[in-house]
């Protein structure tokens, strides 16, 4: 005898538990959020042209000619920068870096934010109180202002051209970015391991004599998933403006490279003199629809986890 609402033949010996089930229903739902779909296409456009770009661009991202500051036109789809680059094809693979940075430090945020928030959450006592003070201490500080300033005293060696120290560079983008992500992933991931604890299976578990362990990495983490993906989404969009922001200022990317936020920060005396718009204008809404695509992921993610 099958099972028609879940699909499942008991006489097999096999059947899903409650939450099997529900990710296996949470998995046939997201393709049907159009808002998620965009979302997925967006960042994938930008993701497939950061791999590979660099053999498909109609021309030499890096390649200087004396066509200097033209104005977009059928040769140069986004015109020409002051050295005579085509801008189009040193967008379209100028998200490279970010691509790298951004979800790396997202990842990295909440995956020790999550185990943080497990353990406080689950646990409590004095050590929820005390990691509590702490992230409120660290929340009470601006997050990118703290960044610049750790990323600034580290030295300026981090910023230099070399393969070697540009590898040195991003590594502590990523770490930076990724402590700073930390302590406010830990706290929303707490808030949902406290709304579990307390249920029955919960209960069940412990009476079982599972071990704390245990409890919190198979029998609360799956229940708290949702709530994780969601986060980490949220986290990439926040972590494309940071490292965006960081080499704007001057943290990461260097010449000759077609980074996004570096064409905006090279080029923008440019802007001011209100005539060559298009060499900052064009990387700063390759910036703006990677986020609005992560932004619609988060969204289509909201929608089918907490309809």
């Amino acid at each position: 005898m099958v099972d028609d609402a879940a699909g499942i033949d008991p006489s097999l010996g096999f059947v899903p538990s409650e939450t099997g089930l529900a990710r296996r229903e949470l998995l046939r739902q997201l393709p049907h959020s159009k808002t998620l779909v965009v979302g997925c296409v967006i960042v994938g456009f930008w993701v497939f042209w950061a791999v590979a770009g660099t053999w498909l661009t109609p021309q030499d991202p890096y390649a200087v000619s004396g066509d200097i500051l033209h104005s977009p036109s059928w040769s140069h789809w986004f015109g020409t920068d002051a050295l005579g680059r085509d801008v189009f094809s040193r967008v379209l693979i100028g998200g490279k870096e970010i691509l790298i940075v951004a979800p790396s430090a997202a990842l990295i945020g909440v995956v020790a934010g999550t185990t943080i928030g497990l353990v406080t959450g689950y646990i409590g006592g004095t050590l929820d109180d005390v990691v509590g003070r702490v992230i409120d201490a660290v929340l009470a500080l601006p997050l990118l202002v703290t960044a610049v300033l750790v990323i600034a005293s580290l030295g300026s060696r981090f910023i230099q051209t070399n393969y070697g120290d540009a590898a040195t560079s991003r590594r502590t983008q990523i770490i930076v970015i990724a402590a700073i992500f930390t302590p406010v992933v830990a706290r929303t991931v707490r808030a949902a391991v406290l709304a579990e604890r307390d249920l029955d299976y919960v209960h069940a578990a412990q009476l079982q004599g599972e071990r704390r362990l245990y409890v919190m990495a198979f029998e609360i983490l799956p229940n708290v998933n949702g709530t994780i993906l969601v986060e980490l989404t949220v986290r990439l969009g926040y972590a494309i403006f940071a490292v965006a922001s960081l080499r704007f200022l001057g943290f990461g990317a260097t010449p000759p490279s077609p980074d996004w936020s570096l064409q905006i920060s090279e080029n923008y005396p440019l802007l001011l003199s209100g005539t060559y718009w298009w060499t900052v204008l064009f990387a700063a809404l390759a910036i703006a629809t990677l986020v609005v695509g992560v932004q619609l992921i988060t969204d289509g993610l909201l929608g089918v986890i907490d309809p």
